[in-house]
This record gives structure tokens, C-alpha cells and sequence, in this order.
């Protein structure tokens, strides 16, 4: 019985892990997500933690930080992607970008520029010595 009861607990906690996937530019707070996963937060924030090794709110700071260096890389504007990832502010999302990431979202998107014209003008200095090498490109 007890095998089901954790495997029905990890559903839920997915569920709501889930919810932050499809939702992250969304104004969506810690009671939007453990509703989710039918929890009171605080009891959900402790599973979601032990499961994913991090809080919800954390994490949903990485999946919209992650989206933002795609569209960094797209060469999106920096304010039209920090509303697209969901911050109110730029200003807000340069602060958390460079937290996180250790530079900001301008020097990011320029510093993309540079690695995507250089990988356009040369693919094959970006591709690993091991995948060469297996793929007889090299000896």
C-alpha cells in the first residue's frame, strides 16, 4: 500500500511541477502551483523540494531564465523578453538574469551574436572531438 501512496504523492507533485512548465510566463504564485498538486504550500514546498532539489518558486526561476536565454540567443529584445518570460520589469529581470546567470541579458544576447556567427561561419569547430572521431570526421 505504501509503494502506491508515494507513487500517487510524486504524481501530484509532477502535476504541479508540470503546471510550472506550461505556465512560467504567467503571474502565477506558490498557491496557484500547490493547488495543483491539491497540498497546502508549506507541505508542498517541503515534497516538491525533496523531489526536484529545489522550492517551486526557485525552479520556476530557472525555467524562465532558461527561456530567456533562447530568446536572448534569438536575438529578442531584452524588454520584449523579460514580458515574455513573465517579469514585470526589465529591470527586474536584468537584476535576476545577472544573479543567476553572471552577466546581463544584453552582454548574454551579445555575447550569443558572437558565438552564433562564429559556429555559422565554422560548424565544425563546435563540434565535440568524441562525436568526430565516432563519426570518422577525424583520427
Amino acid at each position: 500500500m505504501e509503494q502506491y501512496e508515494k507513487l500517487y504523492l510524486y504524481k501530484r507533485i509532477v502535476r504541479a511541477k508540470l503546471f510550472i512548465d506550461d505556465h512560467y510566463a504567467e503571474n502565477i504564485d506558490i498557491d496557484n502551483i500547490a493547488d495543483q498538486a491539491n497540498f497546502s504550500k508549506y507541505h508542498f514546498i517541503r515534497l516538491f523540494k525533496s523531489i526536484y532539489g529545489k522550492t517551486p518558486h526557485n525552479y520556476l526561476i530557472k525555467v524562465r531564465i532558461d527561456k530567456a536565454k533562447l530568446l536572448l540567443s534569438a536575438d529578442v529584445s531584452v524588454l520584449e523578453t523579460s514580458m515574455a518570460i513573465g517579469f514585470d520589469s526589465p529591470t527586474s529581470f536584468t537584476a535576476v538574469f545577472k544573479k543567476l546567470v553572471r552577466k546581463t541579458p544584453s552582454e548574454f544576447q551579445k555575447e550569443a551574436k558572437t558565438r552564433n556567427a562564429a559556429i555559422n561561419r565554422n560548424p565544425f569547430l563546435f563540434v565535440p572531438n568524441c562525436y568526430a572521431e565516432t563519426n570518422g570526421w577525424i583520427k
